[in-house]
């Protein structure tokens, strides 16, 4: 099996766990996990689909970094928006706070 098709088995099942983490947790912080691990994957991705000749084509590189510092400051507001929704609701179960609207 080459690299290539390693990495992309890899990539695909990184999103296949990311997805299925936030389609099933109610837990605002375990979906936040699931899209974090949904982002890794793609990164792996663009990685993996920049090899050429046993070397990292460094556009590949660009869009992973790229990806990654937008990544990082999603998962910061992200975290901001948890924080005050535990505060606010008392709970970080998905299902409960749609049920204590107004």
């Amino acid at each position: 099996m080459s690299v290539l098709n390693e990495y992309s088995i890899t990539a695909v099942t990184l999103i296949a766990i990311g997805v299925y983490c936030i389609a099933t947790k109610r837990n605002l912080l375990k979906i936040i996990i699931g899209i974090e691990v949904v982002t890794t994957g793609v990164n792996l991705n663009f990685i993996a689909m920049g090899v050429r000749g046993g070397s990292v084509d460094p556009l590949a590189s660009i869009y992973a970094a790229i990806s990654i510092a937008i990544g990082a400051g999603v998962v910061a507001v992200a975290l901001a928006l948890v924080v005050n929704a535990y505060h606010r609701y008392g709970t970080l179960d998905s299902s409960k706070m749609s049920r204590l609207r107004w």
